[in-house]
């Protein structure tokens, strides 16, 4: 038996399935492709999460459009974080080249170009489905995190959220915030004292200024309602799985907002989606561009909370892909949790760089078949190493990859393109609507105002009744009390007036 005759055995071996599966590429030996040595993946393991990695241009980005794509077609829907503005072309058809072609028939696929279903989605400006979440969903531990608050300011944001849940009090945009941070220093400050005890004045400023900054980010556009159904990621077209892509081009100089977004997906995600269990495909897949964006400024505790999210997320059918330069841009604890690795080249200029190789290289299984750490800095682009877990939990051989070329363009929509994309979306008519309804901010600004002109009848009618100075009535230090029993009928949506409790990173549990 020759050399490659023996290496598509080995790759056999490893990679024998009964269930369906998607086709990366073909093996690379001694820098040759191997027509037969073929890549799979297994649909029954993309739960287990993923990392693509490698340095810049080495063709991350268009694994990443492969693999949504091969999901698309089993039926199987994603969300693509799309920080650099070049997913778009999933939409439309990719172009039949002599190098497409050769490189297809190297792999033995053939080369269909067609163009995907698409949904293009924003948090900002761009054009797509306006995604929005209250305030009350993000919860307590995702505002602090975006407003980069001490142990002392997420105390009183704590206590906000608790105050609110517990009276009824809607916070459903940054302005709803900012009033009841302003209730209990001011108004309500007695109130709040004898039931959580003293709220520092100085914290509720840093916390006010902190949101304006926010606000000066172009947060209020994300804050508000309607507020987004995770469920409307998994949606199916012509028996295809439906691509989201989340554009956020205009938020590249704001991390926090990007990481925080994404945190609260993954919380709404976990918090909403049935329990599946280990089930032949995924229900839907996630792909994180520039991860690091996520884990860079993350506290100790929120890393802990985003490593339990990714352990349990899996039971509900999802997969949750990182993609970034070096796996160590990815915390080990999150590391170790990602069954499928593709690892394009990187780079080794520096000492640093060859130090940062050795330890990549520790992280994949050992190969007879190449020298990992020389493998690392020699691939060409749009080649990876890539390992998965089989259909029994167990790591695939280590292949040096030749990974296929994508189908749809690798290239951007065109301004009128992403237009049509839009106007043909059934979620922009259900989404892209204004709606500021009652909340914190109406409701106790309308009960004060009712306060204040009954203290005004009280002083014109005479010594004999009630001043301002005069101590309150139970009646008016229970505000919300009062005023819910009125506006229970009214308010009507997701977030309020509902049996609910908060999960791993705070957002609302729904039972």
């Amino acid at each position: 038996m020759s050399q490659k005759e023996k290496f598509t055995q080995h790759l056999a071996e490893g990679q024998t399935y009964k269930k369906d599966f998607i086709v990366l590429g073909t093996g690379i030996l001694e820098g040759e492709p191997i027509t037969g040595a073929t890549i799979k993946v297994p649909l029954k393991t993309l739960n287990r999460h993923g990392l693509i990695a490698g340095a810049t241009g080495t063709g991350k980005t268009k694994t990443l459009q492969v693999i949504s794509e091969q999901l698309s077609l089993k039926g199987i829907s994603s969300v693509l974080m799309d920080l650099k503005g070049d997913l778009s072309g999933l939409a439309q058809p990719g172009e039949a080249n002599d190098f497409i072609l050769k490189r297809s028939a190297q792999i033995g696929v053939d080369y269909e170009p067609m163009g995907l279903p698409v949904e293009l989605m924003s948090i900002s400006k761009e054009k797509g489905v306006n995604l929005k979440a209250t305030v009350s969903e993000f919860g307590p531990v995702l505002i602090s995190q975006i407003l980069d608050l001490n142990s002392t300011q997420q105390g009183v944001i704590a206590l906000v959220f608790r105050y609110c849940d517990t009276h009824h009090l809607p916070l459903l945009d940054l302005k709803d915030l900012k009033r009841v941070l302003q209730f209990i220093t001011n108004e309500g400050k007695e109130a709040i004292q004898k039931e959580f005890g003293q709220v520092s004045a100085a914290s509720v400023n840093t916390i006010m200024r902190k949101i304006i900054e926010l606000e000066q980010q172009g947060a209020e556009r994300f804050f508000g309602e309607q507020s987004f159904d995770v469920n409307d990621f998994v949606r199916r077209k012509d028996g295809k799985g439906i691509i989201s892509i989340i554009r956020l081009t205009d938020i590249q100089s704001k991390p926090k907002l990007f990481s925080t977004f994404m945190l609260s997906v993954l919380s709404e995600i976990y918090e909403t989606f049935p329990e599946q269990g280990d089930s032949d495909q995924p229900k839907l897949c996630l792909f994180i561009d520039e991860a690091h964006l996520v884990f860079s400024s993350a506290s100790k505790d929120l890393l802990e909370k985003i490593e339990t999210i990714i352990k349990l997320i899996r039971s509900k059918g999802v997969g949750v892909f990182f993609c970034t330069q070096t796996p160590t841009d990815v915390p080990e604890s999150v590391l170790g949790q990602l069954g499928l690795k593709v690892q394009h080249s990187l780079r080794a200029f520096t000492a640093k760089d060859r130090k940062a190789i050795s330890k990549t290289a520790e992280n994949y299984p050992i190969s007879p078949y190449y020298n990992t750490s020389e493998v690392l800095t020699s691939m060409g682009i749009g080649e990876a190493l890539v390992t998965a877990l089989n259909e029994k939990g167990i790591p695939t051989p280590l292949a040096h990859t030749l990974i296929r070329a994508p189908i749809t363009r690798m290239d951007i929509l065109s301004s009128s393109e992403i237009d049509q994309v839009v106007s043909e979306s059934t979620l922009v008519p259900k989404y892209n609507q204004e709606i500021d309804r009652e909340s914190a901010f109406e409701i106790l600004n309308q009960k004060m105002d009712q306060i204040e002109k009954e203290q005004e009848k009280a002083d014109l009618a005479g010594p004999g009744s009630r001043s301002r100075t005069t101590a309150r009535t139970p009646q008016d230090q229970s505000l919300i009390e009062e005023l819910s029993k009125n506006t229970l009928v009214r308010q009507i949506g997701r977030t309020i007036f509902r049996e609910l409790t908060r999960g791993i990173l705070g957002s609302f549990s729904r039972r």
